[in-house]
């Protein structure tokens, strides 16, 4: 007898086509709205695909009584109730390892992007301004990286960046030394060390609002952020003000706290680009994802142990 999965986000359509080729999908990309969990509660949906950012809270659990395995596209999991999961008997697993790459492509493409000013230098010659837009800008060589979350994809940025012979700092929960850079314990005071700031760590509580005004204000007017891990870990009005009033140079944003909402002060400013959370999307991640989920799911109903299980509430970046 087939399996009822239960998908809660946007699918490719491969993956689509690869749970469906086993399992009987009831796919509600829209999120676990009322009528989504009712379709899951009445099918005996056995597994539920979320991810990080959509996520499965527990009184959503709660009223899927033949639920036993969550599986998130992707390596987040932060809005997925993992205390409740492991408390009921609900395994959960994600996909470690698959879009770190990606990732970190896209910050050193933002840092790139950012200092050397390609959409407003692009946008300038377009306007005739050719002449006039040849000041000289600042270079990712010789400058100083700092890094918040010194995990998979913060390392993985660590090394492109060394191939710009930046100069790496990080801060890190575990605070423990690497061959990445140089630790620093307070993340107010790897902004003020900082020419780019870049967010690698986990959302939730935790890392809730962790860059504010003060770490903005550290950064300074040269400084540059990059956030491709979480909306909540940027606090997004003090970004705002940071960016309004100059106190930092731009800002290269993957995710939002509001997403996909676009503050319309945030629209109105030319000094940050914005990106469609994204920065962990490509052919390659999607496959490498897809197959992490298509084998944990085999695994959970084969009795074997999950390929990537979640074991544990995420802590600080």
């Amino acid at each position: 007898m087939a399996h009822h999965v239960l998908a809660l986000i946007p699918l490719p359509q491969e993956t689509r086509d690869a749970l469906s080729s086993s399992y009987i999908l009831h796919y509600h990309p829209d999120g676990p709205d009322t009528a989504a969990i009712a379709d899951g509660a009445r099918h005996q949906v056995v597994a539920v695909v979320t991810n990080g950012t959509t996520g499965l809270s527990g009184p959503c659990m709660a009223q899927l009584p033949a639920l036993r395995l969550v599986c998130s596209f992707g390596v987040g999991y932060e809005n997925i109730a993992v205390a409740t999961a492991r408390q009921t008997g609900i395994a959960v697993a994600n996909a470690p390892d698959t879009n770190g790459d990606t990732v970190a492509d896209h910050a050193l493409g933002f840092m790139l992007a950012l200092s050397r000013g390609y959409a407003p230098l692009t946008q300038a010659v377009k306007q005739g301004a050719w002449t006039s837009s040849r000041a000289a800008r600042p270079t990712l060589s010789g400058s100083t990286l700092g890094i918040i979350g010194m995990g998979r994809v913060g390392r993985a940025i660590a090394r492109r960046a060394a191939a710009f012979d930046m100069q790496i700092r990080y801060f890190d929960r575990h605070q423990q030394p690497t061959e990445c850079g140089s630790l620093v314990a307070d993340v107010t005071e790897l902004a003020r060390q900082s020419d780019f700031l870049v967010a690698a760590c986990p959302g939730g509580p935790s890392t809730h609002h962790l860059i504010n005004g003060p770490v903005l204000q550290a950064l300074g007017p040269r400084g540059y952020l990059i956030n491709v891990s979480r909306g909540s870990v940027v606090h997004t009005e003090d970004l705002i003000a940071a960016l309004t009033l100059k106190t930092i140079a731009g800002a290269g944003l993957d995710v939002l706290e509001t997403e996909p909402q676009v503050p319309a002060a945030l629209k109105a400013l030319d000094n940050v680009l914005v990106t469609p959370h994204i920065a962990g999307r490509s052919p390659a991640a999607q496959f490498a994802q897809r197959d992490a989920l298509m084998e944990n799911l085999a695994a959970f109903f084969a009795g074997r142990p999950l390929v990537s299980p979640v074991s544990a509430v995420l802590t600080p970046a």
